[in-house]
C-alpha cells in the first residue's frame, strides 16, 4: 500500500493480483482509493488516473453537496428514516424488553429507565435488521430464479464504504444494514447488483447489459440511493 499524488489529488494505491485498475471515491470526504494490477507500472497508473480526474472531481463534488443527517443522540424528537420515510423518534422509558415500532406516525423506542445511548442504538439496529431480513427473504425467493444464480449466503451488516459486496469465489453476498433507511427500490437494486456479480465479476459492459435486462431503471434507483441523506459517515455506490 502506498500514496500517489497527481496535482492536488492524493490517491491511496493498493497493488493486487487483479487484471484491471479500479478507482473508488470514498465518502464522506472524497478520499480516492486505487486498486492496480501488480505488474502495472506507476507511469501507466498515472496515465489511467489522469483520464479519470473529471469523474473523480464530480464524485467529490457530489459528496460535498449531498445532504447529511446530523449525528444521532437517540433522544425524542430526532429525525430517523425507515424505508425512505421520515419519522420523529419517540423514546419511552418503562420496565420491559427493549423494542422499536412504528406507531402514530412516529418511530417509538421503548427502553428501560437509564438505558445507555449504546444500548438504545443496539435496539434500533435490531429493528432495522429485522426489517431488512423480512424484505430480503421475500425478495431473494423471487430474484434468484430471475437472475439465474444461487447465492450460498446472504448476510446483513454495517459497512463503512459499500452498500453491498459479493465474493464471487464463495458466492457470499453482504448487504449494508443502512439500506433499511433508504427507499425499498434501493435495496432491490443493490441485491440485484450483487447477484449479477455471480454472472459477471467486473463492472463492464456485460455487467451493465445484465442490469439493463433485469432492472431497466437501475440507474434511476442508483441515483435515488446516492441522493438520499447520508448517514453520519456516508456511503455511495
Amino acid at each position: 500500500m502506498g500514496d500517489l499524488r497527481i496535482g492536488d489529488l492524493e490517491f491511496q494505491l493498493n497493488r493486487k493480483a487483479i487484471k484491471h485498475l479500479h478507482v473508488s471515491v470514498l465518502p464522506p470526504d472524497g478520499k480516492v482509493r486505487v486498486s492496480a494490477p501488480d505488474r502495472m507500472t506507476e507511469n501507466a497508473i498515472r496515465m489511467a488516473l489522469i483520464a479519470r480526474i473529471p469523474w473523480i472531481r464530480t464524485q467529490q463534488r457530489n459528496f460535498a453537496d449531498q445532504p447529511r443527517q446530523s449525528e444521532r443522540s437517540l433522544e425524542s424528537g430526532e429525525s430517523h428514516y425507515v424505508w425512505g420515510r421520515h419519522y420523529r423518534l419517540d423514546v419511552r422509558e418503562q420496565r420491559c424488553q427493549h423494542h422499536v415500532e412504528i406507531t402514530g406516525g412516529k418511530l417509538r423506542l421503548t427502553v428501560t429507565p437509564g438505558t445507555t445511548q449504546e444500548n438504545r442504538q443496539r435496539a434500533l439496529n435490531k429493528f432495522y435488521r429485522d426489517e431488512m431480513n423480512k424484505r430480503v427473504t421475500a425478495l431473494i425467493e423471487h430474484l434468484q430464479p430471475v437472475v439465474g444464480v444461487q447465492a450460498s449466503f446472504i448476510g446483513i451488516k454495517k459497512m463503512k464504504t459499500k452498500w453491498g459486496s459479493c465474493n464471487t469465489t464463495t458466492s457470499r453476498v453482504w448487504l449494508n444494514l443502512e439500506l433499511a433507511k433508504k427507499p425499498p427500490e434501493c435495496l432491490e437494486y443493490i441485491l440485484v447488483h450483487e447477484l449479477v456479480h455471480l454472472l459477471e465479476r467486473h463492472h463492464n459492459e456485460r455487467f451493465k447489459a445484465h442490469l439493463n435486462r433485469l432492472m431497466p431503471d437501475w440507474r434511476e434507483r442508483r441515483d435515488l440511493l446516492n441522493q438520499s441523506p447520508l448517514a453520519f459517515e456516508g456511503w455511495s455506490y
